[in-house]
């Protein structure tokens, strides 16, 4: 990946996911989280409040998602957000999409926003996560 200009904690932060990945094991992602958290998802209209529920759905998204690759990082001037283009398939549908992460200072990721194309592949991996994540997400926003 190319160098960033991201603030050393969120740097650190982002090593950290990058490796997690890599591994294919995100038992550690609840210590990057900050407690209040949030997930936007591609599909819900309103976001997922709170870390235990924004590592529910990385880990379950990342289990759905085959062939999960990163491409291209941008960070934003002030070094604390980070755009992460990303392809990967969803039963055999193609997509290609964006994480949009948001650091506070001390590294902790607060905001985890996802973007998802085509609408096939958009379509593909909201039954997927509906059908083995449906009822708890929908107790979350309760």
């Amino acid at each position: 990946m190319s160098e960033l200009n991201l603030h050393p904690a969120a740097a650190a932060t982002l090593n950290q996911w990058h490796e997690m990945i890599r591994k294919g094991d995100l038992q550690a992602l609840p210590s990057l989280l900050d407690p209040q958290a949030v997930f936007r998802s591609p599909m819900a209209h309103t976001p997922y409040p709170g870390a235990p529920v924004v590592s529910m759905i990385l880990n379950t998204v990342f289990n759905v998602f085959e062939d999960f690759r990163y491409h291209r990082e941008l960070s934003t001037a002030d070094g604390l957000n980070v755009v992460l283009e990303f392809s990967a398939k969803v039963a055999g549908k193609e997509l290609k999409g964006i994480d949009m992460i948001r650091f506070d200072e001390q590294g902790k990721i607060v905001e985890f926003e996802v973007m998802v194309r085509p609408l096939s592949g958009l379509q593909a991996l909201g039954e997927e996560m509906g059908r083995r994540l449906g009822a708890y997400l929908a107790a979350s926003k309760a």
